[in-house]
């Protein structure tokens, strides 16, 4: 498990909340829908989620005990009669039978056993209950990547990532059909979206970089963790110059996923 700085995300996640926001628009809520909101970080989200749904609850899980310690101490779950937060792994929910809706954003590419997570989505959900999900999605931050991976061999990172293993996983649809039949779920749409991150120069990137990137970064010393961040900083601007403003555009890309529990 990676050590998450939750002060750092909330201040650095505007992207991920913006796309959050708009993956709620597609949802028409009745208002008494028991929502889970898997991967729910620093808790911005699933509280929003509960202003929606004044007739319902929601409960949000995250396997960081830091993200969690988070939300329950900014979203005053003691005022908020609807609204609960837990730690737990989304390839071990617990829940069954227990929610209308499933919803998840920008987390379910930190585990690459989709297959276990949907069977999990799948009991966790009423018959005829509802699952919205969005993660990185095949090709998803490809320059980045293409970026560190050039860095990485070279003096002084090379001797840290022996053996290292990348923990995210960008599916595509061809991977995920399937596995919603094994679930025994009925795909409603599932597609790849090409997105834009936009950061605001060397401060933008390294804090995006400093949230989400730490797999890498806790490969080697803090001592160059500085000089990591400002060398990719440095490659990347060379080939994607920021505009006038000192925005840095980053292409991303999505795998949207809805589907169904079917009715008993």
């Amino acid at each position: 498990m990676y050590r998450w700085d939750p002060d750092l995300y909330h201040t650095s996640s505007s992207p991920q909340s913006g796309w959050a926001s708009d993956l709620l628009e597609k949802i028409r809520f009745l208002g008494n829908e028991r929502v889970l909101d898997i991967g729910c970080g620093d808790g911005k989200i699933t509280a929003a989620i509960a202003g929606r749904v004044p007739g319902g609850k929601v409960t949000g899980i995250d396997s960081s005990p830091d993200m969690i310690g988070f939300a329950r101490g900014h979203y005053h779950v003691g005022e908020v009669h609807n609204l609960s937060f837990e730690v737990c792994d989304m390839r071990e929910l617990p829940f069954v039978n227990g929610f209308d809706l499933v919803f998840s954003n920008a987390s379910m590419h930190w585990v690459k056993e989709h297959d276990i997570v949907l069977k999990c989505i799948e009991r966790a959900l009423v018959p005829g209950g509802r699952m919205l999900i969005q993660m990185g999605g095949k090709g998803n931050a490809a320059d980045i990547f293409a970026v560190i991976e050039k860095i990485i061999p070279d003096e002084p990172y090379a001797g840290y990532f022996k053996g290292f293993l990348s923990p995210y996983a960008f599916y595509g649809p061809e991977d995920y059909l399937p596995w919603l039949q094994s679930a025994e779920l009925i795909p409603v749409r599932v597609e790849l979206l090409p997105k834009v991150m936009v950061q605001h120069g060397y401060e933008g990137l390294s804090g995006w970089i400093k949230t989400t990137w730490h797999p890498y970064l806790e490969c080697i010393p803090k001592d160059l963790q500085s000089r990591f961040i400002k060398d990719i900083y440095r490659h990347y601007i060379a080939d994607h110059q920021p505009d006038p403003q000192g925005n840095i555009m980053i292409g991303m890309v999505r795998l949207e996923v809805e589907a169904i529990k079917p009715l008993e």
